[in-house]
């Protein structure tokens, strides 16, 4: 047996070890990890509150804790005055049940010609299957429900513990940073950390115009409807369907269908129309003006970007998607070199230049000239 043999082997077990060992440490701290980097975008969209109230003297301390509480205020509120008037929906509904199911029985009975009784319905979903199964899925999954919650609050604290300290020592951590860096390397750093803060006040800017035009349209059908609560379910379009990912858009229809449905079922589905309708308005029209303008970034690098975030991170990396590939994009473009585009008509789309034509030519008649040039 050659003598490096059993050095390679220890050596190849080590690494394979250090491998998994480094794995099983990701996989601990991915969590924390993910909500750091919350945190650090948090703080980055309410620095530019933080730093002009620290600039009109006020501690920045203090002023990293006023905005937090102003937040608090309202998501507390919005919660409060949201719950209230879901809690009164619900019993509305519960009251009104027996009412709507001969609704639909009696619709049912005239359309397909049946002879279907609120009593025989009642009693087949009383003692269908499913319904028990839910029952007892439902029974045992209270503990995980409440699992589940208290996680979610852990989760919260820790975001506004990290993203607290981020905001309030943002200049100490800066210098900290610059401290084990060359001056060359520092102003980079500076420079990026500046365009990130703009980055992400512009793209947090974008998504409350959203929300406010969203809630204003949605706010205006509801009225239309004769929808209770119109105000309160504007606001919650509007800020569900900007700030959350994904699946915002549905959560956010969903309330206002179900608010509609007691008033008139038909009601639901001119919700869900115009859900629908102004969904793709958002999509292709008002979205990619307002992105352009505060965000400064393609639509379709847009979309690439909420869908690779949501690949890697969930619904997290969806909505720091596109501040951070702004942030890197614009950080980019302030090192990468660019020349003067050639005079090809092909650039704008022009024709095909003709074979054996000169190139001077060529770009004279797709530019509109006659190939001589005055004296």
């Amino acid at each position: 047996m050659p003598g490096w043999l059993p050095r390679a082997m220890v050596l190849a077990l080590a690494l394979y070890a250090c491998f998994q060992l480094g794995s099983w440490a990701f996989d601990q701290v991915i969590g924390l990890l993910t909500n750091v980097l919350i945190a650090f975008f948090l703080a980055l969209a309410i620095e530019p509150a933080v730093g002009r109230m620290s600039a009109r003297g006020m501690r920045r301390g203090m002023a990293t804790f006023l905005v937090f509480i102003g937040l608090m205020i309202f998501s507390v509120g919005f919660v409060v005055l949201l719950g209230s008037m879901l809690a009164g929906q619900i019993v509305d509904m519960v009251d009104d049940f027996p009412k709507y199911i001969d609704s639909v029985i009696n619709w049912v009975n005239q359309t397909f010609r049946t002879e279907l009784s609120r009593v025989e319905v009642q009693d087949s979903l009383l003692h269908s299957d499913w319904l028990q199964k839910y029952v007892q899925n439902s029974a045992t999954g209270v503990l995980d429900v409440s699992t589940t919650v208290l996680g979610g609050l852990f989760r919260l604290l820790t975001i506004l513990l990290f993203s607290f300290y981020f905001a309030a020592d943002g200049p100490r951590l800066r210098r900290a940073l610059c401290s084990v860096l060359p001056p060359a390397r520092q102003t980079e750093v500076l420079r990026a950390w500046e365009i990130a803060v703009d980055k992400t006040g512009g793209y947090i800017y974008s998504r409350g115009l959203m929300a406010l035009i969203s809630g204003v349209a949605h706010y205006i059908l509801l009225v239309v409807l004769g929808v209770p609560y119109a105000p309160a379910l504007a606001v919650w379009v509007g800020l569900v369907s900007q700030f959350i990912p994904t699946i915002g858009t549905y959560l956010a229809g969903a309330l206002p269908m179900l608010i509609a449905f007691t008033v008139n079922p038909w009601y639901a589905l001119w919700v869900l129309g115009f859900v629908v309708v102004y969904q793709q308005f958002e999509n292709y029209v008002l979205q990619p003006k307002l992105t352009s303008k505060t965000v400064d970034i393609h639509p379709a690098v847009a979309f690439g970007s909420v869908i690779a975030g949501t690949a890697l991170l969930g619904a997290v990396g969806a909505l720091i998607a596109i501040p951070a590939v702004a942030t890197l994009q614009a950080f980019l473009g302030a090192y990468v070199k660019r020349y003067d585009v050639t005079d090809d008509p092909r650039v704008h789309g022009g024709p095909r230049p003709r074979r054996g034509e000169p190139t001077l030519s060529r770009i004279r008649r797709a530019l509109g000239g006659n190939g001589r040039t005055g004296g």
